[in-house]
């Protein structure tokens, strides 16, 4: 197996503590529950997701959702149902939702603002889809000089029309993975390896 680019940069390779960073969970919308952009495996990573979310609380550990809108009548309606947070990782309490109209939650929106007020570096990202938003996100972040790390149960894609034929989800989550672990993100198999 090849070296990463992480590896011979001597960046990190484990996770920081889910206690030193802040939780941001990406598009956790309807729309990618049921119809045309249903994810493959979707509900298991909502379900990860859910963990990984329910630790950030009981850890008061600050937690942001991400929320994608391409306006009214889209399948981002975030006014309708399909654009809605998912109730199972729906926003409680004081807990910020961040408004997005690009993948990389950093354009445009006040995401960086609010992780400087929090004083956070380290970021554990989840959510839809992996390929796209967390992608970009995960990337943003890393231009930015914050150091995430992705969950990568807790996400999912679909399979896409590709130069050669459809790219299966399975074959597309395994690859956008990968690439993010190359060089912009710690990725991590599941919750259980993201330390308390």
């Amino acid at each position: 197996m090849s070296e990463t680019l992480r590896n011979l940069a001597g960046l990190p390779a484990q996770p920081a503590s889910l206690a030193d960073s802040t939780l941001i969970l990406i598009d956790c919308q309807n729309t990618y529950t049921t119809g045309t952009m249903e994810l493959e495996g979707v509900q298991a990573a909502l379900d990860e997701a859910a963990v990984l979310l329910d630790r950030a609380r009981t850890a008061g550990v600050p937690v942001i959702h991400i929320q994608h809108t391409d306006g009214p009548g889209s399948l981002y309606d975030i006014e309708g149902e399909s654009g809605a947070i998912v109730a199972q990782v729906a926003p409680r309490g004081d807990e910020p939702v961040v408004v997005k109209s690009y993948p990389n939650s950093f354009v445009e929106t006040d995401l960086e603002q609010r992780l400087k007020a929090l004083g956070s570096t380290n970021l554990v990202l989840a959510g839809f889809m992996t390929h796209m938003c967390v992608n970009s996100t995960a990337r943003g972040a890393f231009n930015l000089g914050y150091a995430p790390t992705v969950v990568a149960s807790a996400t999912a894609t679909r399979a896409l029309p590709g130069v050669e034929g459809t790219v299966p989800a399975a074959a597309l989550q395994a690859a956008s993975l990968a690439a993010l672990s190359d060089l912009f993100a710690v990725v991590v198999p599941g919750v259980a390896a993201v330390p308390d």
